[in-house]
């Protein structure tokens, strides 16, 4: 390397055109003696810390004399997908078919239990009504709790853990909507009028909602301090707050507007039979 220094050095004087010879000469001669460098089948190889695709770049490490400070590099960069985004995007595009195939499961269920096909619809959106919880939820929390850690703001996202939070909330705040409406078909089944019967589900069912929601968003209150599954426990507590008032509003409207003036108002037949 001492001889290739000297000549380098001597070239530096014959003008640009020599010195980028004299470099390349060195650097092919180097690459030369590195048949290590390269993977099996000519694929590309990492030297160090670097990684160079073989036949496409050149790479000239300093080897000391007085050309240590010259480098040339050409690189040819692939990304083959990996990625935090591209895992986030992979595991909410799975916890969105889970979601839709729990929303199909909870609807097949509650067919079959009330033998309506209308009847699952209105108990079913307590489930849309998570969301106006949880969303703005979160942008509250981080609104007024969101702290600093290393100079950065350390906030809590929405991640992966709560939509599992959502997917659970989809089986938990459809059971206040089956507790009303249930109810609502006893007192229909007693002769009570429908107006009645609404007015009497959210008067005696109010406590029972409110203990079972308040016992569900407290059990989610240890979890918060986790630092992984902190998500799952806020989804569960905004979901379960808004879900539950909006439930006693919400479900007993669309029930009037559907069967106020159908026959029997939506009393199943076997109810009504007894």
């Amino acid at each position: 390397m001492g001889g290739d220094g000297d000549s380098l050095a001597r070239r530096r004087h014959a003008g640009p055109q020599a010195l980028r010879q004299a470099v390349g000469d060195e650097a092919r001669g180097e690459v030369e003696q590195r048949p290590a460098d390269r993977g099996p089948g000519g694929e590309d190889a990492e030297v160090g810390r670097e990684r160079i695709a073989p036949c496409r770049g050149v790479r000239v490490r300093p080897s000391g004399g007085p050309h240590r400070h010259l480098r040339t590099s050409v690189f040819r960069v692939d990304f083959a997908g990996e990625g935090e985004w591209k895992i986030t995007l992979d595991v909410f595009r799975d916890l969105g078919l889970a979601f839709g195939a729990a929303m199909i499961a909870i609807y097949i269920l509650l067919v079959a239990q009330t033998g309506s096909f209308v009847i699952p619809v209105v108990v079913m959106l307590a489930i849309p009504l998570t969301v106006l919880g949880v969303m703005p939820g979160f942008w509250l929390l981080n609104l007024v709790n969101a702290q600093q850690v290393g100079g950065y703001l350390d906030p809590v996202y929405f991640t992966a853990t709560g939509m599992i939070g959502m997917i659970a909330l989809a089986g938990i705040v459809t059971r206040d909507s089956i507790i009303l409406v249930d109810f609502i078909h006893l007192s229909l089944a007693r002769g009570r009028t429908l107006f009645d019967a609404i007015m009497e589900s959210r008067v005696v069912r109010l406590r029972p909602i409110l203990l079972t929601a308040s016992a569900a968003m407290l059990g989610a209150v240890p979890i918060i301090i986790d630092p992984i599954f902190s998500g799952l426990a806020w989804s569960l507590i905004f979901g379960l707050f808004a879900s539950t008032l909006f439930t006693l509003f919400v479900i007993p409207v669309v029930y009037w507007l559907l069967y106020a003036n159908k026959p029997g108002h939506g009393l199943p037949v076997s109810q009504m039979e007894t």
